[in-house]
């Protein structure tokens, strides 16, 4: 299982990275709201929930999840959401100044090297 996940988080991170580089503004907001994924999705998986520690327990059951990584991943979503409409808000920006999409200003559609 740790397996698994290990490569679904570093699947993620490095299409994320793969799509920062490319040189259009929306390739760069996509691979940074993939990498978000990952990172969210590694403080997730690092509590360690598993199907034998409910998050609420009854009277006289034991077997806590641990709350703290739930609340840091609520925070990150929170701050990546924000980031994402933040990098959207500036990439339509920059689109509408420059009349491209492409991050260096070069006509273009975006697959040709530099």
């Amino acid at each position: 299982m740790e397996t698994i996940v290990s490569l679904g988080v570093g699947l993620l991170m490095g299409a994320g990275a793969w799509l920062v580089l490319r040189p259009t503004s929306f390739s760069v907001v996509l691979g940074l709201t993939l990498m978000a994924y990952a990172i969210n999705f590694l403080i997730f998986v690092a509590g360690r929930i598993d199907r034998t520690s409910p998050p609420l327990t009854l009277k006289g059951t034991s077997g806590w999840a641990d709350p703290l990584p739930q609340a840091l991943v609520l925070t990150a979503i929170v701050i990546s959401f924000g980031m994402t409409a933040y990098l959207v808000a500036l990439a339509l920006r920059a689109l509408g100044d420059t009349g491209t999409d492409r991050i260096d200003g070069r006509a273009g559609d975006g697959d040709e090297r530099p």
